[in-house]
């Protein structure tokens, strides 16, 4: 069984301006990692180690991060191979969706045997073992299964649901319906629920994941074509003509799509009993080894953080906060809702010196400082003596200095904050 993974690095307007100089699934995540670590780890855990990861806006940062972060030996034939997008003789666009990436690339996944094709997104927060659904997709004889998750109506108009019958075959879909008429007639079954073990009694509909398994040859023949998305062209067309089931998941599943549900995904993994357990060893999730030295806490005060390797955090209050690594905070500064993504080196001397000299923050978070409900991104200079707070301001703003999305404070990559400065 050949199993490769795909995502497509894709402009993500939603979660502007983390990505701004990143790819979405290169998007620093819970203090140490990165979303994308979240599907390769899944596979690996799943034991399907032949991965090829699909790239092609502002892929950089995450090329980088895959190849110091993946490597297997030479004898156990797993690989992590990059597939960007490219030029060539037959075909000069770039990818225009999900499946024309996959269409693109067929040539590479068929110099392999395999019987199963795993198709993943890049952008999403869950743990699933993937030899479950492969195994129904099997049993089944399906020619397509689709990975879905039960959710509320108020969810539902933003989601791909589909409709399925007692043997779990699916009979329709729809991409985000937003027809309170459609949506009533998709509505899943209650007779249904205890053969699924839902124990929810309220009404729920099944969504899509964007996590896909097909026959070798069932893909060949669905993409002999120029349709060039699985979710609005691909799976509504082979559901007249194909066997296609849902494969019905109940575990946590977050689709990181708008800066508040990024942010509110982070802040969960400092609660005590968060939904996304990254303590699982039986599961582990896994990142580029970095080699840094225990944080270190001068005399803070820390309540429900997530604190990560190779920081400084001098007299500072620190609460419900995701702290990244080599994070520097100063004394007598206060962080609430706040996530820290850390930096990506530490400041040498010299330029600390040179810093000072220019009345020009040092890289980290300064003395004195508030900040509340806010994501400071890598390698951030927050100066002495500053408020940084959303309270009182539009839910979405541009300013030279920081931005607000969904009534979140964002400091951008290298942004500067100057001593004294009230946001």
């Amino acid at each position: 069984m050949f199993s490769p993974s795909s995502w497509v690095a894709v402009r993500a307007p939603r979660l502007f301006p983390l990505t701004k100089e990143r790819a979405k699934p290169a998007v620093p995540l819970a203090g140490k990692y990165r979303l994308v670590d979240i599907p390769i780890s899944n596979c690996i855990n799943s034991g399907l180690r032949r991965i090829y990861v699909l790239t092609q806006f502002n892929s950089a940062s995450l090329h980088r991060h895959i190849s110091q972060s993946y490597k297997f030996d030479h004898f156990s034939g797993g690989f992590v191979e990059i597939l960007a997008a490219e030029q060539t003789f037959s075909d000069t666009s770039w990818y225009q969706g999900t499946a024309d990436a996959v269409r693109k690339n067929l040539i590479h996944f068929l110099n392999h045997e395999f019987e199963y094709l795993l198709i993943l997104s890049g952008d999403q927060l869950y743990r699933m073992d993937f030899r479950s659904i492969v195994a129904q997709h099997a049993d089944t004889d399906a020619d397509l299964t689709v990975a879905t998750i039960p959710v509320p109506r108020q969810d539902a108009s933003s989601l791909g649901i589909l409709h399925m019958d007692s043997e779990r075959r699916i009979t329709h879909f729809h991409e985000k319906p937003k027809d309170p008429a459609i949506l009533d007639k998709l509505h899943l079954d209650r007779a249904s629920y205890s053969t699924l073990g839902i124990q929810e009694d309220r009404e729920l509909f099944l969504a899509s994941m964007g996590i896909y398994v097909f026959k070798r040859e069932v893909l060949i023949r669905m993409l002999d074509n120029n349709l060039t998305d699985f979710g609005k062209h691909i799976i509504p067309d082979a559901i007249k003509t194909h066997r296609v089931f849902s494969y019905v998941y109940q575990g946590y599943w977050e689709d990181i799509g708008t800066i508040r549900n990024f942010f509110e995904a982070n802040l969960d993994v400092t609660n005590e009993l968060p939904r996304f357990n990254f303590f699982d060893m039986a599961a582990p999730v896994f990142s580029r080894p970095r080699f840094l030295p225990g944080s270190k806490i001068n005399g803070a005060q820390i309540d429900h953080a997530m604190v990560s390797d190779g920081c400084i955090i001098n007299h500072a209050k620190i609460t419900s906060s995701v702290i990244g690594i080599r994070s520097v905070v100063g004394a007598g500064s206060e962080l609430k809702r706040v996530i820290s993504m850390g930096c990506d080196f530490y400041e040498s001397l010299s330029s600390i010196e040179e810093s000072t000299r220019q009345d020009r923050p040092r890289v980290g978070i300064g003395q004195n400082t508030r900040i509340e409900n806010a994501i400071i991104d890598k390698n951030a200079r927050i100066g002495d003596n500053c408020v940084i707070s959303p309270a009182g301001k539009p839910e979405n703003l541009d300013h030279p200095l920081y931005f607000i999305r969904d009534g979140i404070v964002i400091i951008p990559k290298n942004g500067v904050i100057p001593h004294g400065t009230v946001i």
